[in-house]
């Protein structure tokens, strides 16, 4: 995040020169080997296999090279061997009460003394009825607002924060407990490096970090090791800290604090911070059991947080649904997803939609010129988001006025692409702090002061955000509907007859067997034949022969009823098969096609007359499609016996 509102919205955009300058700085500070510790604690590095003090703080030094057993104390003995950071003992030692925390995998062996805090001994009991009380809050901010709360009645700091970290970098104040006489910072964005990466980052390792007194100059540390081989105090309680995070605490009011960071999936998403305006510590073991409810509250969070991405996801998964559906049929695409009942507008909320699929284009809503736009996307590439072009891309903003958010879906194809569009939404972001150069002494120090300051951001769309993905699904989704759509068409064209457009002979055998084996309708057919068409195709060629066909095939199709299948077998016989029909019906059917095919058929000026002859079966219990097709092809042949031009049964 940079100390300019504009990032807060676009993580990819080049964060300004002293917030980089500052985060640069950070980065190089060595916060884990920083080499001293905070003045209320002792120190001492281990070697594991002599039992030898290679390490001391200052005020402990005088053990350096000596054995620590020599304390006289089998409980400080036994932490040394055996105790855990996680379960600190309790040990005296040079005539005062500590608690022993020992970092067990360290090298040398890091153990830590900090003396106890009588007064807050067992207030660390109240952490589990606080953990009870929040285990059934589902709502996110409700369950940080009180948590906030009884972190601050349980440790009685004059505040305490709930910080959320966005993907940026920046962070903000999402719950803010405090004293009635302390500004409130409830909403207040900071940047990044107000808690740069690496401080983030030790959070993943140790959950928690005590400041006790900003004033406090903390304790060198002595060694008999190499110099060239620091002290690491990244898990350490007592690890001391840096001048300009004390001179920030400082410029806050704040002269101690205590922290507890929300971890999901080894990422920081958020942080509890307690703040005092006098120096304040509370006891090791507190801070552990405030561990353990912050990890129960990042827990909660997170799976309210997964109901809520799967329910919106579920939401915006119907919406698309609703709006794909009838692109599986035969319905125009542009209209569908345009100008339908429902729009693309209604599956990702934008100020307006185009869709160009081959030399078509489509819009909706209020858009720039379609030429113009797509002469943009073409040079921006697909499967990109802008929201901010007049900053990120000014040379084709200019070509778009109005456009401050785009969103490009490709859709495969030579460009097909659907393409949203927003314009620019102005504004404010409320930071925790001024964030000028002139609140700071130079461009790394601190700011000097904390107050609310409001700035407004212009030049941006509102953020896509999840609208992203749904508009990349929203893509797939059509890409697959029109995948799907032309295989059902190629899957038709072969059960169609290319000259006519009726059923084929494949589709004919597969209805029939279908209507015979899995129906209980009554079933007939009607088996034609042209007569002595074979004359038509020498008289005029094949040409006049094949538009022949094709005007019978038509006239077929207006005759039988909807509930029928007229099909072409192949050369100049057709097929009307009557479903739901017995023989009376069947060959009143079958005399109205004749009739139709007698009408003289006119192609390119010239009159032909066509006769046919039919024959009709009605199928009987148990009869095969070929032997009922035999049946009906047997009565038409003696219908042209006959004289032809007539119906056989």
């Amino acid at each position: 995040m940079t100390d300019s509102p504009a990032l807060l919205f676009d993580p990819d955009r080049p964060r300004d020169d002293a917030e980089t300058l500052r985060l640069q700085a950070c980065s190089q500070e060595q916060i884990r080997t920083i080499g001293r510790i905070q003045a209320h604690g002792a120190l001492f590095g281990i070697d594991e296999a002599t039992g030898v003090v290679v390490v001391a703080s200052e005020n402990v030094e005088h053990w350096l090279g000596r054995d620590l057993r020599d304390a006289g104390s089998d409980t400080l003995s036994w932490a040394i061997s055996q105790g855990l950071a996680v379960d600190p003992v309790r040990a005296e030692f040079e005539g005062a009460v500590y608690d022993v925390i020992a970092h067990r995998g360290t090298v040398p062996l890091v153990v830590e003394l900090e003396p106890v805090v009588p007064e807050l001994d067992y207030v660390r009991t109240g952490v589990v009825g606080a953990i009870q009380r929040l285990a059934e809050v589902t709502d996110p901010d409700e369950l940080r607002r009180l948590a906030a709360r009884e972190i601050k009645a349980i440790t009685g700091y004059d505040r305490v924060m709930c910080y959320e970290f966005h993907d940026d970098g920046h962070g903000q104040v999402v719950a803010d407990e405090r004293e009635p006489d302390m500004e409130p910072y409830f909403g207040l964005h900071f940047p990044a490096s107000d808690i740069p990466a690496q401080a983030r980052a030790l959070y993943i390792e140790k959950r928690s970090r005590v400041i006790a007194d900003t004033e406090d100059r903390g304790l060198a540390l002595h060694t008999l090791l190499s110099e060239e081989a620091p002290l690491d105090l990244g898990r350490t309680e007592l690890r001391a800290v840096s001048a300009h995070h004390l001179q920030f605490m400082r410029n806050m009011g704040q002269a101690s604090t205590v922290s507890f960071g929300l971890v999901i999936e080894d990422r920081l998403v958020g942080m509890f911070t307690c703040a005092h305006r006098t120096p304040r510590r509370i006891p090791v073991l507190l801070r552990r059991a405030l561990e353990v409810m912050a990890t129960q509250i990042v827990t909660q969070l997170a799976a309210a947080d997964q109901i809520r991405r799967l329910r919106r996801q579920l939401e915006a998964r119907e919406r698309r649904i609703a709006l794909i559906a009838p692109l599986y049929g035969r319905g125009d695409v542009g209209a569908v997803l345009m100008s339908g009942e429902r729009t693309v507008l209604d599956v990702i909320p934008a100020d307006g939609a185009l869709l160009r699929m081959g030399d078509a284009v489509h819009t909706v809503g209020v858009v720039p010129h379609p030429a113009r736009l797509f002469a943009v996307v073409d040079e921006l590439g697909p499967g990109r988001l802008w929201e901010a072009l007049p900053i990120e891309r000014p040379e084709f903003a200019v070509e778009v006025p109005g456009v401050t958010g785009l969103l490009v879906v490709p859709l495969g194809g030579d460009g097909d692409a659907l393409v949203f569009v927003r314009s620019e939404v102005s504004r404010t972001v409320d930071w925790l702090g001024d964030q000028r150069p002139e609140n700071r002494d130079t461009p790394l120090s601190p700011r000097r002061s904390f107050s609310a300051w409001r700035e407004s951001v212009t030049g941006r769309s509102l953020p896509w955000g999840e609208h992203a993905q749904d508009a990349f699904d929203l893509g797939e989704e059509i890409r697959s509907a029109m995948i799907a759509r032309t295989q059902a068409e190629l899957a038709e064209l072969a059960l169609r007859d290319a000259l006519t457009g009726l059923h084929n002979r494949r589709f004919l055998d597969d209805r029939l067997d279908e209507l015979l084996h899995g129906s209980e309708a009554a079933v007939a057919v009607v088996f034609l034949d042209l007569d002595d068409f074979k004359l038509i195709n020498d008289t005029y060629g094949h040409e006049m022969g094949d538009a022949v066909l094709a005007a019978i095939g038509r006239r077929l199709s207006a005759v039988a009823r909807s509930s029928d299948v007229v099909v072409r077998l192949g050369g100049d016989e057709f097929v009307i098969v009557c479903v739901s029909a017995g023989p009376e019906e069947a060959a009143a059917i079958a005399g109205r096609a004749l009739a139709a095919i007698t009408e003289p058929i006119i192609v390119r000026g010239v009159e032909v007359t066509v006769k046919a002859s039919a024959g009709v079966v009605a199928a009987e219990r148990g009869v095969s499609p070929g032997g009922l097709l035999n049946a009906a092809d047997a009565a038409m042949y003696r219908a042209k016996r006959g004289g032809g031009g007539r119906v056989s049964a």
